[in-house]
């Protein structure tokens, strides 16, 4: 039974590429395209894909042709070719500036980027130039129906590139890092100043500068733990209603003692 469903499939495969290859061969231009409407309206898009292209170059100037750009665009969309989307969109905004469709195909040029944009650990080329491309469809579609949904995507792209920096920070602290991820983690704070873990991303700074206090040499200490008693005091003037703020308090404690133990050191040294 699995065999001959098998065959009949591998045999339906067979007379659909001979029926297309009988398509292609055809001189018969109008013939042509109302196959390929016929193909993209099956979303048989690699079929239709192929004879767009032919009629492509032989079609500029006629009526035609916009609609024939229009799908062709859409036919690299569909089979997942994000490259050569993005290029034909942005190629038919240039060609056609005043078409009714141009507004669309600027939205589907950076909704492309979009759809490259990878994992948050990965380079986020792509995801910046989404933001980009969507901030400048808002500037100059300021009523489109599709602003939302750019804003959105926008805010899901900021957050990706937010959990990308924070990921950094961490690494430098799990690694011992810990100047550096305190310099870090205030460089997150900054790049997403409307952040609601902003509190979470400045007591991470203090921790990373206690610990970089407690392993330093003694010399640099009371320097050191001053820097995190002034980190603790903009926490708390800056996040007065934070659930964290405890914890900070206790890191102002731990560095304030800390600080005294080693001025009173210093002193009995001196004498």
């Amino acid at each position: 039974m699995r065999s001959a469903l098998l065959i009949a499939i591998v045999a339906l495969s067979l007379a659909s590429c001979s029926k297309f290859s009988k398509v292609q061969k055809s001189t018969d231009y109008d013939y042509k395209l109302r196959m390929a409407e016929k193909y993209y309206v099956a979303q048989k898009y690699h079929y239709a894909q192929q004879l767009y292209e032919e009629l492509f170059p032989l079609m500029k100037g006629q009526p035609q042709f916009e609609d024939l750009f229009y799908k062709y665009a859409y036919c690299s969309y569909y089979l997942r070719d994000w490259l050569q989307a993005e290029n034909l969109f942005k190629q038919f905004v240039e060609v056609f500036p005043n078409s009714a469709k141009a507004e669309e195909m600027e939205f589907m040029r950076a909704y492309t980027y979009y759809r490259q944009s990878p994992k948050p650990e990965l380079d986020q080329t792509n995801t910046q130039k989404t933001i980009g491309l969507m901030q400048t469809f808002i500037n100059t579609h300021p009523n489109s129906t599709k602003n939302k949904e750019a804003s959105e995507i926008m805010d899901k792209c900021r957050a990706k590139l937010e959990e990308k920096e924070y990921g950094s920070a961490t690494l430098y602290y799990n690694m011992g890092h810990y100047r550096a991820a305190a310099i870090a983690y205030t460089s997150l704070m900054s790049d997403f100043p409307d952040s609601e873990k902003s509190d979470a991303y400045k007591l991470q700074v203090i921790k990373s500068y206690y610990l970089f206090a407690m392993n330093s040499i003694e010399e640099k200490k009371t320097a050191r733990f001053e820097q995190v008693i002034t980190e603790c005091n903009d926490f708390i003037d800056r996040f007065p209603e934070s659930t964290l703020k405890k914890e900070v308090e206790n890191y102002q404690t731990l560095s304030k003692n800390n600080l005294k133990a080693n001025n009173n050191e210093q002193i009995t040294k001196t004498n």
